[in-house]
């Protein structure tokens, strides 16, 4: 048996795991993941991902998943056992980008291109995902973690013992992490739906690939059939309920699965390969707390429920993001080990909403008086815009009462109150030492390793009371910006002035920040971004700032 160090350690490699250790290692914590499957994981799984999420991404400054990822496509449903199209209608409606909400639509991508998109980032830090590796068992005290990791090569065991600073378990429903802590994980299975799933190929005389293809009756027998090319120029994603076959048989049994398609479909298949299948119970449960000490789960570790919606794989990387700025800061020492239990706080009321949201749309689904259109219909609400941390005890506002809503709800434009995400704001003229030096946007401004102090105000001599007070902060952990009106009449020596402070200011020369941050012209305002693009504060000055900090900060 081996002993090692590291600072931090995430067990399991999927999307969540990723995120996690991509975010630590970007704000330089050294990071050892781990997964103990012996070679990355095929399959389209959770396809989906939602405007929130591509915020993350981008703020990560991983642009090629949303690049990569194709929108959802229009579903057309058939007359039973034919392919005689009846209806073709949107899953989602369309939504026109706006200057504040530039991903304003979901869009698919499979996880394993997902994942085989993230991992080469964490390369460039010099961590690799080690696979055939498990955490098997693991304790903890005040001071660190010691974690006992079984590796598995060519039939040959290794163990070692793992020192760690922290915990992340994103190990999946079943893994060791939750189990170890002691967590609650309470909810139900519903028995009364089984279905099975995975990746194949095919070919159907006149079944175009433009469309998401539905087949039989949704109560009873039904196959879907999602183009995809990322498994193959004939590869589908699909999905087969049935009451005439076992589940499990159908997994089992390549030719029996393609016998069901067949029977629903109503016209000849040409089955070329089987890539993956699996079985999937619907199961709706929840951790009572993301953490105990040092260590801490995040995604299925902590919450599974149902496919509806597609919000699962997108909540897991926004746990990893939220609980990973916080981790950096405390690892660091330069936040209070009491910050991380605010990651509790924050998502527990989050996911218990989300569960509601998809269990209702499972129910919806479920029901006999339900079409197909209505019950794959997606509101709003679904691209997670909405969710907000206005409860959190870490946030500040000076400008807004603190009235209760809900964490999980859609997006008002035109409304701001601290917890809520940053907006973006494209149209941003960058000026430095006197001299004109482009243009950006706000979501290029943030960053996941340090906090953003946008102070608006009508000129830099005002502003710098605000800047001037956040120099005992250093500008690796925190960015003082300030942004200037449309037209601003601002001299030459207050440039100077600001550039000598090395402070960053920007014109907002389409009014597209001052009108998303409800800013008026003339008047101070001052946004605190926080590194996960969620608003901390929003005050009227320095003295506010301050108390924000004092919040995050030791």
């Amino acid at each position: 048996m081996t002993t090692s160090t590291a600072p931090v350690l995430v067990a399991g490699a999927g999307p969540a795991g990723l995120v996690a250790a991509l975010t630590l290692l970007q704000n330089g914590i050294p990071v050892r993941i781990i997964d103990k499957e012996p070679q990355y994981r095929i399959g389209q799984r959770g396809a989906g991902v939602w405007p929130r999420t591509f915020e993350v991404f981008h703020f990560l400054r991983v642009p090629e998943i949303y690049e990569t990822a194709k929108p959802i496509l229009p579903v057309r449903e058939y007359k039973p056992g034919t392919i005689e199209p009846t209806k073709t209608f949107s899953m989602a409606p369309y939504n026109e980008p706006t200057p504040s909400i530039p991903y304003s639509n979901g869009k698919l991508i499979g996880q394993q291109t997902l994942e085989a998109i993230l991992r080469p980032y964490l390369e460039k830090y010099g961590c690799f995902v080690e696979l055939g590796t498990e955490l098997q068992s693991f304790e903890q005290d005040g001071d660190r973690v010691l974690a006992k990791l079984i590796r598995r090569t060519n039939g040959q065991e290794v163990s070692e013992v793992l020192e760690a600073s922290h915990l992340i378990g994103t190990d999946g429903a079943k893994g060791v992490a939750r189990k170890q802590l002691g967590l609650t994980f309470l909810g139900e299975t519903r028995e009364d739906m089984h279905l099975v799933t995975g990746d194949i190929c095919l070919e159907v005389k006149g079944l175009d690939r433009d469309h998401w293809h539905f087949f039989g009756d949704k109560f009873a027998n039904l196959v879907s059939l999602r183009p995809t090319d990322e498994i193959a120029p004939d590869g589908f994603q699909f999905l087969v309920v049935t009451k005439d076959y076992d589940p499990k048989q159908l997994v089992a049994d390549k030719e029996l699965l393609f016998k069901s398609i067949s029977e629903n479909i109503g016209a000849e298949v040409n089955f070329r390969e089987l890539v993956w299948a699996s079985e999937f119970r619907p199961n709706v449960r929840m951790v009572d707390k993301f953490g105990v000490g040092r260590a801490f789960v995040a995604g299925d570790a902590a919450h599974v429920h149902s496919p509806a919606g597609g919000q699962g794989l997108n909540s897991s990387i926004q746990d990893a993001f939220n609980i990973a700025w916080k981790l950096s800061l405390v690892y660091k020492c330069l936040s209070p080990p009491s910050l991380l239990d605010t990651y509790t706080t924050e998502r527990l009321p989050v996911i218990a909403e989300m569960l509601d949201v998809t269990t209702a749309l499972l129910h919806r689904t479920a029901s006999q008086d339900t079409t197909l259109e209505h019950a794959l219909e997606r509101g709003k609400k679904m691209n997670m815009l909405g969710i907000n941390y206005r409860f959190s005890p870490i946030v500040k506002d000076e400008f807004s009462d603190a009235v209760p809503v809900k964490a999980y709800r859609v997006l008002e434009e035109g409304e701001l109150v601290a917890g809520d995400r940053a907006p973006d704001s494209p149209g941003l003229r960058v000026l430095g030492r006197g001299k004109d030096d482009g243009e950006t946007r706000m979501f290029d401004v943030f960053s996941p390793t340090r906090h953003t102090v946008l102070v608006l105000g009508p000129d830099v001599e005002s502003a710098m009371d605000t800047v001037d007070a956040l120099s005992m902060y250093s500008r690796k952990v925190l960015c003082p910006v300030i942004v200037l009106p449309q037209a601003s009449g601002m001299g030459a020596a207050g440039l100077l002035d600001a550039g000598t402070r090395e402070v960053e200011v920007l014109v907002d020369e389409a009014g597209h920040a001052y009108r998303a941050y409800l800013a008026v012209k003339g008047e101070m305002r001052v946004v605190v971004v926080r590194p996960d693009g969620v608003v901390g504060a929003i005050v009227h000055g320095s003295e506010g700032v301050m108390q924000y900090l004092g919040k995050i900060f030791v």
